[in-house]
Protein backbone atom coordinates (compact mmCIF):
# COMPACT_ATOMS: atom_id res chain seq x y z
CA UNK A 1 0.00 0.00 0.00
CA UNK A 2 2.70 2.32 0.73
CA UNK A 3 4.54 1.94 -2.39
CA UNK A 4 0.86 2.15 -4.26
CA UNK A 5 0.50 5.78 -1.84
CA UNK A 6 3.64 6.88 -2.50
CA UNK A 7 2.85 6.45 -6.73
CA UNK A 8 5.60 3.95 -7.32
CA UNK A 9 2.78 1.68 -8.40
CA UNK A 10 0.53 1.05 -11.47
CA UNK A 11 -2.12 -1.35 -12.11
CA UNK A 12 -0.92 -3.84 -15.53
CA UNK A 13 -3.21 -5.91 -17.46
CA UNK A 14 -0.24 -7.12 -19.61
CA UNK A 15 0.34 -10.83 -19.28
CA UNK A 16 4.21 -12.52 -20.05
CA UNK A 17 2.77 -13.42 -23.39
CA UNK A 18 1.09 -10.07 -24.59
CA UNK A 19 4.63 -8.19 -23.57
CA UNK A 20 6.99 -10.86 -25.10
CA UNK A 21 4.98 -10.05 -28.35
CA UNK A 22 5.02 -6.73 -28.25
CA UNK A 23 5.99 -5.49 -31.12
CA UNK A 24 7.85 -2.35 -29.10
CA UNK A 25 9.14 -4.03 -26.73
CA UNK A 26 12.86 -3.92 -26.28
CA UNK A 27 14.83 -6.68 -24.91
CA UNK A 28 17.63 -6.45 -22.08
CA UNK A 29 20.82 -8.19 -22.26
CA UNK A 30 20.01 -11.52 -20.63
CA UNK A 31 16.94 -11.81 -23.33
CA UNK A 32 14.37 -10.55 -21.16
CA UNK A 33 11.73 -8.24 -22.72
CA UNK A 34 11.69 -5.21 -21.35
CA UNK A 35 7.90 -3.59 -19.98
CA UNK A 36 7.11 -1.81 -23.02
CA UNK A 37 5.09 0.50 -20.97
CA UNK A 38 1.43 -0.56 -22.18
CA UNK A 39 -0.32 0.15 -18.67
CA UNK A 40 2.43 2.74 -17.35
CA UNK A 41 -0.37 5.93 -17.57
CA UNK A 42 -3.03 4.30 -15.41
CA UNK A 43 -3.74 5.95 -12.64
CA UNK A 44 -4.65 4.12 -9.58
CA UNK A 45 -6.31 5.68 -7.71
CA UNK A 46 -9.00 4.95 -9.83
CA UNK A 47 -8.29 1.05 -9.17
CA UNK A 48 -9.98 -0.53 -6.30
CA UNK A 49 -7.85 -1.38 -3.41
CA UNK A 50 -9.48 -4.50 -3.09
CA UNK A 51 -7.54 -7.65 -4.48
CA UNK A 52 -8.19 -8.46 -8.29
CA UNK A 53 -7.78 -11.13 -10.46
CA UNK A 54 -7.08 -8.82 -13.39
CA UNK A 55 -3.94 -7.15 -12.99
CA UNK A 56 -0.61 -6.91 -11.64
CA UNK A 57 0.52 -4.07 -9.93
CA UNK A 58 3.85 -3.19 -11.75
CA UNK A 59 7.02 -0.73 -10.10
CA UNK A 60 7.50 2.38 -11.90
CA UNK A 61 11.34 2.85 -12.85
CA UNK A 62 12.88 5.87 -12.89
CA UNK A 63 13.64 5.90 -16.75
CA UNK A 64 17.72 6.81 -17.17
CA UNK A 65 18.28 6.51 -13.72
CA UNK A 66 21.92 4.60 -13.04
CA UNK A 67 21.68 2.15 -10.76
CA UNK A 68 24.76 1.53 -8.99
CA UNK A 69 25.99 -0.98 -6.36
CA UNK A 70 29.21 -2.73 -5.37
CA UNK A 71 29.27 -6.40 -5.46
CA UNK A 72 31.82 -8.37 -3.30
CA UNK A 73 32.88 -10.75 -5.99
CA UNK A 74 32.15 -8.76 -9.17
CA UNK A 75 33.07 -5.01 -7.91
CA UNK A 76 30.92 -2.33 -9.25
CA UNK A 77 27.74 -2.97 -10.81
CA UNK A 78 25.91 -0.53 -13.46
CA UNK A 79 22.60 -0.82 -14.44
CA UNK A 80 20.53 2.30 -15.95
CA UNK A 81 16.99 2.30 -15.72
CA UNK A 82 14.30 1.50 -17.84
CA UNK A 83 17.49 0.45 -20.58
CA UNK A 84 18.67 -2.54 -18.68
CA UNK A 85 15.43 -3.53 -17.13
CA UNK A 86 11.95 -1.89 -16.89
CA UNK A 87 8.73 -1.59 -15.02
CA UNK A 88 8.54 -5.06 -13.19
CA UNK A 89 5.91 -6.45 -11.23
CA UNK A 90 5.71 -6.42 -7.80
CA UNK A 91 1.85 -7.48 -7.19
CA UNK A 92 0.62 -10.35 -8.59
CA UNK A 93 -3.19 -10.82 -10.19
CA UNK A 94 -3.36 -13.84 -7.97
CA UNK A 95 -3.18 -11.44 -4.89
CA UNK A 96 0.68 -13.29 -3.96
CA UNK A 97 3.62 -10.36 -3.90
CA UNK A 98 6.29 -10.78 -6.69
CA UNK A 99 9.70 -12.06 -6.20
CA UNK A 100 11.40 -8.60 -6.36
CA UNK A 101 9.37 -7.31 -3.71
CA UNK A 102 8.91 -10.76 -1.07
CA UNK A 103 12.71 -10.78 -1.25
CA UNK A 104 13.30 -7.08 -0.16
CA UNK A 105 10.96 -7.28 2.45
CA UNK A 106 11.47 -10.83 3.87
CA UNK A 107 15.29 -9.71 3.95
CA UNK A 108 14.59 -6.26 5.96
CA UNK A 109 11.83 -8.07 8.66
CA UNK A 110 14.67 -10.59 9.34
CA UNK A 111 17.39 -8.16 9.86
CA UNK A 112 19.38 -9.70 6.24
CA UNK A 113 23.06 -7.72 6.03
CA UNK A 114 24.50 -9.69 3.43
CA UNK A 115 22.87 -11.45 0.52
CA UNK A 116 24.56 -14.36 -1.93
CA UNK A 117 22.88 -15.65 -4.72
CA UNK A 118 23.96 -16.93 -8.51
CA UNK A 119 25.00 -14.35 -10.91
CA UNK A 120 22.29 -15.10 -13.09
CA UNK A 121 20.23 -12.78 -10.74
CA UNK A 122 22.49 -9.64 -10.80
CA UNK A 123 20.25 -6.77 -12.63
CA UNK A 124 17.91 -8.42 -9.57
CA UNK A 125 19.57 -6.61 -7.10
CA UNK A 126 19.28 -3.37 -8.90
CA UNK A 127 15.38 -3.79 -9.27
CA UNK A 128 15.17 -4.17 -5.48
CA UNK A 129 17.35 -1.39 -4.77
CA UNK A 130 14.84 0.91 -6.25
CA UNK A 131 12.40 -1.01 -3.70
CA UNK A 132 14.72 -0.85 -1.07
CA UNK A 133 14.82 3.10 -1.26
CA UNK A 134 11.18 3.41 -1.80
CA UNK A 135 10.36 1.24 1.45
CA UNK A 136 12.80 3.47 3.22
CA UNK A 137 14.68 -0.06 4.01
CA UNK A 138 18.28 0.03 4.61
CA UNK A 139 19.60 -2.27 1.78
CA UNK A 140 22.21 -5.21 2.53
CA UNK A 141 25.34 -6.05 0.60
CA UNK A 142 25.52 -8.10 -2.34
CA UNK A 143 27.74 -10.57 -3.29
CA UNK A 144 26.70 -13.00 -6.98
CA UNK A 145 28.63 -16.32 -6.84
CA UNK A 146 29.09 -18.13 -10.12
CA UNK A 147 26.61 -20.91 -11.26
CA UNK A 148 27.13 -24.39 -10.89
CA UNK A 149 26.79 -25.68 -14.56
CA UNK A 150 26.51 -29.48 -15.92
CA UNK A 151 28.68 -30.82 -18.71
CA UNK A 152 27.10 -29.34 -21.22
CA UNK A 153 27.47 -25.75 -19.35
CA UNK A 154 23.36 -25.28 -18.77
CA UNK A 155 23.25 -24.17 -15.13
CA UNK A 156 21.88 -26.55 -12.67
CA UNK A 157 18.64 -25.96 -11.41
CA UNK A 158 15.29 -27.81 -10.55
CA UNK A 159 12.86 -26.88 -13.34
CA UNK A 160 15.03 -28.12 -15.65
CA UNK A 161 15.77 -31.54 -13.75
CA UNK A 162 18.99 -31.08 -13.55
CA UNK A 163 21.12 -33.70 -11.01
CA UNK A 164 21.83 -32.66 -7.42
CA UNK A 165 25.32 -31.96 -6.20
CA UNK A 166 25.41 -34.99 -4.25
CA UNK A 167 23.98 -36.78 -7.09
CA UNK A 168 27.43 -35.42 -9.54
CA UNK A 169 29.89 -36.11 -6.49
CA UNK A 170 28.65 -39.55 -6.47
CA UNK A 171 28.54 -39.85 -10.35
CA UNK A 172 32.84 -38.35 -10.14
CA UNK A 173 32.07 -35.09 -11.25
Amino acid sequence: NKLREDGYLFPCTCSRRDIREATTAPHAEDGDPIYPGTCRTQNPSTISHQPSTDLNWRFRVPAGEPIEFVDGRLGTQHFVAGRDFGDFPVWQKNGIPAYQLAVVVDDAAMGITEVVRGADLLVSTARQLLLYRALGLAAPAFYHCELVCDEKGDRLAKRHAAKSLRALREAGR
